[in-house]
């Protein structure tokens, strides 16, 4: 079941101009590319969460530039992009107990849409959305995205 999670990176950082730059170019340093990302501000700090397609090497760059980071197990979803995916999915997680806590999505090229979530119960989750047909993302999608 492992194979389905995706590793978030998740970094706590001053909000002041300039400092995404710095995480960003250390990543192109890196050769690390973000494939979504999101920034919940929290006045004078903020949390900002990605998924990218090397998150070792991410989580080893943003620690060695000394950031509080930390790697999360999330699950990343394939829906069409059209309305009414979400409504689903979170419809699904619902009737069997499951929390987002919170979620994030991106569109790529192909006319597919990805949703990142975190959830309370991720076994449950996999669980239901496969039972449902719901297609999940796993590294391997990141990388090649």
């Amino acid at each position: 079941m492992d194979e389905n999670f995706i590793k978030q990176i998740s970094l706590f950082a001053e909000n002041k101009p300039g400092r995404l730059a710095n995480i960003a170019s250390s990543f192109k340093e890196a050769s690390v590319n973000i494939r979504a990302f999101t920034i919940a501000e929290a006045g004078d700090f903020g949390i900002i969460r990605m998924v990218v397609d090397k998150p070792e090497k991410a989580h080893r760059v943003l620690h060695d530039a000394g950031f509080t980071v930390s790697e999360t197990d999330v699950l990343g979803i394939q829906m069409e992009d059209v309305p009414g995916q979400l409504a689903t999915i979170a419809e699904v997680l619902g009737k069997k107990g499951v929390n987002i806590d919170y979620a994030y999505a991106f569109v790529t090229k192909t006319e597919k849409a990805f949703l990142i979530i975190r959830v309370n119960d991720l076994k449950t989750a996999v669980e239901t959305l496969y039972e449902e047909g719901i297609p999940l993302l796993d590294m391997g999608d990141v990388q090649s995205i």
